[in-house]
């Protein structure tokens, strides 16, 4: 792995436990991007206007993961969007408040409201069919969000396939995964599995595509060797 950073032990620690998912957020932050500054977080004052307008109360784990990175919309915003603070509101029926949306509205992911007195709430989505369970902690959505965003990064770094079982196969047997609970995905009913390698992180959809995220352009050509395809940006590479 990365000199320093382990994306497997990281990623593990971060599921367990809400501390040790902002410390895995900052650490991929440090060696996948750029590292997080002080002006990255949202301050104090903009957290206490949206609980002011909204009339409640923001949980402990968001008000955490806005002061550390909300404003990093490269890693919160790349495809879908996290909220801000003053973007954040209550659905049509007013129980749920509203974090996330998907880049073309066709699914959001939000905070029931009678979970908003928990630190860390458990967080559901909708596709436009009610709301239905998704994580059961607010801190391992925003570290899972974290890491699909990086997935959509320059082409220099990320990519996209269509695979074939065999390269399933491959990616089980060469890769580590990650330990996610089982969760749905929009756009992948069958849900994800999470793999990482020296340097690699890729997303197996059910169903559905191969993404792939790399640390060095580099990474993404060996990965490319490693599970032959046809590749979405690898023309010219």
């Amino acid at each position: 792995m990365t000199q320093g950073f382990d994306l497997v032990e990281g990623v593990a620690a971060g599921l367990e436990d809400r501390a040790a998912a902002w410390w895995f957020v900052q650490d991929f932050a440090e060696h996948w991007a750029a590292p997080l500054g002080d002006g990255d977080g949202w301050a104090e004052a903009d957290l206490a206007a949206a609980e002011e307008r909204l009339g409640l109360r923001l949980p402990a784990a968001l008000r955490e993961a806005y002061g550390l990175f909300g404003r990093r919309t490269d890693l919160t915003a790349r495809h879908d969007v996290l909220l801000g603070p003053a973007e954040l509101h209550l659905d049509e029926e007013g129980r749920v408040l509203v974090l996330r949306h998907e880049n073309q509205g066709a699914a959001s992911w939000g905070l029931g409201l009678d979970e908003l007195h928990r630190p860390d709430p458990a967080v559901l989505y909708t596709s436009g069919q009610g709301w239905q369970p998704w994580l059961d902690r607010l801190s391992v959505a925003l570290l899972e969000l974290v890491l699909s965003e990086s997935l959509h990064t320059a082409e220099d770094f990320s990519d996209l396939l269509e695979p074939l079982d065999q390269t399933l196969r491959t990616v089980e047997q060469q890769y580590v995964q990650l330990p996610f609970p089982d969760y749905p995905v929009f756009a992948a009913p069958d849900g994800s599995r999470w793999f990482a390698g020296d340097e690699v992180l890729l997303r197996a959809d059910g169903g559905g595509l191969l993404y792939a995220r790399a640390r060095t352009p580099e990474a993404l050509a060996e990965l490319r060797k490693t599970l032959p395809g046809d590749w979405l940006n690898a023309d010219g590479a």
